[in-house]
């Protein structure tokens, strides 16, 4: 009842839509087995052995068909050229000793050879006795055809047997069956020499038609055989591959657990096997890095705490040194020369320790996974301004112009503020100090997936060795070059830290003599992948 309203609403589809429909199952389940043949080693060694089989069946089967279809026809020639001998040799010597002397007596011989001829040769499908061609003789007999034989002979077979240079020869036909049908079949023909009438052409033609048959069924047999012996195969294959694959599975959801942290998860080990040996062996791999993962987080909790519990305890002899610190320095006019450079150089380093101390504590609480952000929507155009008016007064003293260069766009993004700060900081600290007087760009720019801020001195610059280790913990490109701005050394590391932790990236591009760039990009949301970044490095602008 509803055939009738599907089919006219179906007419009413247009051909694109019902073509791109009966094509999209083909290709979903194409796609399904490249993506089993590319996933699945189970699918993939099945695959490649019932390949390699069905090949190597095929080689043998053809070879064999082959074989076996030559010696059958082989077999069958040689049975077929006996029996015509033997029909030529009885027609011949029937001829030779009749006493028949005309042409009546002949005809009737004739014949009665044609009869007897069925008595050594069995199985031919049709009979030929034909004048030879050019023969003169005083009278003739007359052709005798039974089976339409001599629709098969040829002007080439019958020039051949003529010539008398073989006793009998051959030739392969195709014999037209009923229906049309073709079949293999083979003429043989020789001469035999009548008394009185001349030269005759005996012909003889067999069909082959049961060789044919049984070459079909040798094909068959060996076409299932064979296709019966690919799936055995496949299906051996399949379980021997699943007894090695099922501990590699084991042993690959194990190494994933370990890499998750569950350190306790192990291989079972069962029989004493090649895969129990490698499972013991996993195990005791698992125990080994299991202890010094243990002994190292201990290690890294002891200095975490050793450094956070000396930090904290050095505050308090150092307010007390600051504060008198701060005495001396503010008193430093009324003291003599030398007193009052001593007092200035006291002021310095114990800022400076100050500031280490808060670096080594805030390194400690990364180390520890204690950091939280506190993330709002911010201008990202309004922290770099903050930072050059702090950072303004030092680069007037080192000669160098902080330049703002902001083209517009998606800015605004959801930022923790004071850790963007404290990272334009450093980076303007290190473009100052090693920036050689020379103006210094801070470049911000946005897309809608990410911001990024740039901050490149046309300085010194560093190697391509330098470059990579400049995020390094106290370490510095030149230990002899004199700094003023107070690092402590762990500047560009926290910015590092404070980068990854937004979801972000914190590179650099540098060329000795060029300068370097320092580009922090930031995702505009939290979790947001960070396709590419919207600011470009020299180098990646010359491209």
């Amino acid at each position: 009842m509803t055939s009738g309203p599907r089919a006219a609403d179906l007419r009413h589809i247009p051909l694109g839509i019902r073509l791109a429909g009966l094509t999209r199952a083909p290709r979903t389940i194409y796609e399904a087995v490249v993506r089993s043949f590319r996933r699945s080693l189970e699918v993939r060694i099945v695959a490649v052995t019932v390949l390699l089989s069905a090949i190597a069946m095929l080689g043998t089967g053809t070879y064999m068909t082959y074989t076996i279809g030559n010696g059958l026809y082989d077999a069958r020639v040689e049975q077929v050229t006996e029996q015509s001998a033997r029909a030529t040799q009885l027609a011949q010597s029937t001829f030779d000793t009749t006493t028949a002397s005309d042409d009546s007596a002949l005809s009737l011989l004739q014949l009665s050879v044609i009869d007897r001829i069925g008595s050594v040769a069995t199985n031919y499908s049709g009979i030929a006795f034909l004048r030879a061609r050019g023969t003169q003789t005083n009278f003739a007999l007359p052709d005798v055809v039974r089976g339409e034989a001599d629709d098969y002979v040829s002007d080439d077979l019958r020039a051949k047997v003529t010539s008398g240079q073989a006793d009998q020869y051959w030739q392969a036909v195709r014999v037209t069956g009923p229906g049309d049908t073709q079949r293999p079949g083979v003429v043989v023909g020789s001469a035999v020499q009548v008394p009185g009438a001349g030269l005759y052409e005996l012909y003889l033609l067999y069909d082959l038609s049961e060789v044919q048959q049984t070459l079909t069924f040798v094909q068959g047999t060996i076409g299932v055989g064979g296709l019966a012996l690919i799936l055995l195969i496949g299906a051996v294959t399949w379980i021997v591959v699943q007894l090695v694959i099922a501990p590699i599975r084991i042993a690959a959801e194990t190494s994933s657990k370990l890499a998750e942290g569950q350190l306790e998860e192990r291989i079972p080990v069962r029989g004493e096997d090649v895969i129990a040996t490698l499972a013991h062996s996993f195990n005791e791999m698992a125990d080994g890095l299991q202890r010094q993962i243990t002994e190292l987080a201990a290690l890294s909790r002891v200095q975490q705490r050793f450094v956070s519990d000396v930090s904290h305890e050095l505050r308090t002899p150092l307010t007390t040194i600051r504060l008198a610190g701060d005495v001396l320095y503010d008193e430093r006019d009324k003291f003599e020369p030398t007193t009052a450079r001593t007092a200035e150089l006291l002021h310095t380093q114990v800022e400076r320790f100050e500031s280490l101390l808060s670096d080594l504590l805030e390194i400690s609480r990364y180390d520890a996974g204690a950091v939280e952000l506190e993330r709002e929507p911010v201008n990202p155009v309004r922290l770099a301004e903050d930072a050059i008016d702090g950072m303004q007064s030092l680069a007037e003293r080192k000669g160098s112009e902080l330049r703002l260069v902001a083209p517009g766009g998606y800015f605004e993004a959801e930022l923790d503020a004071r850790r963007i700060r404290r990272i334009l900081r450093n980076l303007l600290a290190n473009a100052i100090e090693h920036g050689e007087g020379n103006p210094i760009d801070v470049i911000v720019d946005s897309n809608e997936t990410a911001v990024a801020i740039a901050v490149r001195d046309h300085g010194v610059g560093m190697n391509r060795v330098d470059a990579q280790r400049v995020f390094d913990r106290f370490w510095r490109a030149d230990p002899s070059r004199k700094r003023t701005t107070g690092g402590t050394g762990l500047g560009l590391a926290i910015s590092l830290e404070d980068a990854a932790l937004h979801g972000g990236v914190l590179d650099v591009w540098s060329e000795p003599g060029q300068g370097s760039c320092f580009r922090l990009t930031l995702p505009r949301h939290p979790g947001t992948p960070v396709e590419s970044s919207p600011v470009a490095f020299p180098s990646e602008e010359e491209r």
